[in-house]
C-alpha cells in the first residue's frame, strides 16, 4: 500500500514537473501553440519564435528548475542538520553574505560573471565565519551554529542597508531586483548540473543515517552513526548548494521552507524518497512562479522571490494548521 501510494506521488510530481516546464516555454509577450513549441523543439527555424524560445524561455527555465531544486534539496538537509521544521537555506546568514557580494560588485558597475562570482564569494565567507565562530571551542551544537547564523545574518543585513541607502538612484533598483529573487540574467552551466546530480546521490548515500539523525543524535550514535562527522558534511554541502543557487538567481525565498514539509505531508519522510520528490517538486514549483513573474503585469517583470512568498506565506499556514491539528 504504501510503495503504491509513493509511486503515485512520483508519478504525480513526474507529471508535474513536465507541465510547469511546458507552461513556461508556452508564457511570454510572444504567443506559441503548443504545436508551435513542438515543432520549434524538433526542426528550429530562423524566426523570432524560434529565438525567443531557444535564447530566452529555455535557459531561463532550467535555470529556474535548477535553483528550485538545489534551495529545497539544501531545505531538506539544514532542516535534518538543524532539527528544527523553520530550518531554511538562507538561516544561517549565507544569503545576506551572497547579498553583500553581489550589492558590492552592483556598486561598482561591474556584471555578469563577476556578478556571480562576488555573490558565491560573500555566500563562502558567511560560511566560514558561521563556522568558525560555532567551532571556536573545538566543538559545536545545534544551537550554537543556529544562534551563530542568525547573528551573522543580522549584522549582514546591517551592512545591506549600508550599502542600499548609499548607492545611487540608478543601483538601488538592480540591487533591489537581486534581493528579491531574479532570473532575467541568470546564467546555468555545466556545473550547476553536476552539483545538483552529486547533491542528490550524495543524500540518497547517506539517506539511511538522515533518518536516523532526525530521531535525535544520542540515537542515531547508538546506532553508529558518526553523528560530527555527518553534521559538519552537512552543513558545508547544504551551504554550497545553497550559495550557488544563490548566485544563479539572487535571494528566492520559501523554496527550501515550504517544500520539504509539503512532501512530509503526502506522506514521502523516508529521505531515500524525500530528497530526489523535493528537487523534482520545488523545481517545478519555482518554474511556475518565474513564470508568473514574467508574465503577471507584462511587459513588466515581477521579482520571481516576490511570487514565491506570495504563494509561500499561505501554502506554509496552511501546512503550519494542518500540522497543528494532527
Amino acid at each position: 500500500m504504501i510503495a503504491t501510494r509513493q509511486l503515485l506521488l512520483l508519478g504525480l510530481l513526474v507529471l508535474l514537473t513536465i507541465a510547469s516546464i511546458i507552461f513556461s516555454l508556452l508564457s511570454g509577450s510572444v504567443e506559441l501553440t503548443l504545436g508551435q513549441l513542438l515543432s520549434e523543439l524538433l526542426q528550429p527555424r530562423n524566426e523570432i519564435q524560434s529565438q525567443v524560445l531557444h535564447e530566452i524561455r529555455i535557459p531561463r527555465t532550467i535555470a529556474a528548475f535548477i535553483t528550485g531544486g538545489l534551495l529545497a534539496l539544501a531545505g531538506v538537509i539544514m532542516q535534518v542538520l538543524l532539527r528544527n521544521p523553520l530550518a531554511d537555506p538562507y538561516i544561517l546568514g549565507i544569503s545576506g553574505g551572497a547579498a553583500v557580494g553581489a550589492l558590492s560588485a552592483i556598486l561598482i558597475g561591474a556584471s555578469g560573471w563577476w556578478l556571480s562570482n562576488a555573490a558565491f564569494a560573500g555566500a563562502l565567507m558567511s560560511v566560514a565565519i558561521v563556522f568558525g565562530i560555532a567551532n571556536r571551542f573545538g566543538s559545536w551544537s545545534v544551537t550554537r551554529l543556529l544562534l551563530t547564523g542568525v547573528v551573522v545574518s543580522a549584522g549582514w543585513g546591517a551592512v545591506i542597508n549600508i550599502l542600499l541607502t548609499t548607492s545611487s538612484s540608478n543601483n538601488v533598483q538592480s540591487m533591489l531586483f537581486w534581493l528579491m529573487g531574479d532570473l532575467s540574467q541568470s546564467d546555468v552551466g555545466r556545473i550547476h548540473y553536476l552539483l545538483l546530480a552529486a547533491g542528490l546521490i550524495g543524500g540518497l548515500i547517506v539517506s539511511r543515517s538522515l533518518n536516523v539523525l532526525m530521531r535525535g543524535e544520542l540515537v542515531a550514535a547508538s546506532l553508529g552513526v558518526n553523528v560530527n562527522g555527518l553534521r559538519i558534511a552537512l552543513y558545508f554541502s547544504a551551504s554550497l548548494l545553497t550559495a550557488t543557487a544563490v548566485t544563479i538567481a539572487g535571494s528566492v525565498g520559501f523554496v527550501g521552507l515550504v517544500i520539504p514539509h509539503m512532501l512530509r505531508l503526502m506522506g514521502a519522510r523516508d529521505h531515500r524518497l524525500l530528497l530526489p520528490y523535493s528537487i523534482l517538486l520545488g523545481g517545478s514549483f519555482l518554474v511556475v512562479a518565474d513564470s508568473l513573474a514574467r508574465t503577471l503585469i507584462a511587459p513588466q517583470q515581477l521579482p520571481v522571490g516576490v511570487v514565491t512568498a506570495v504563494i509561500g506565506v499561505p501554502t506554509f499556514l496552511i501546512i503550519l494548521r494542518s500540522t497543528i491539528s494532527k
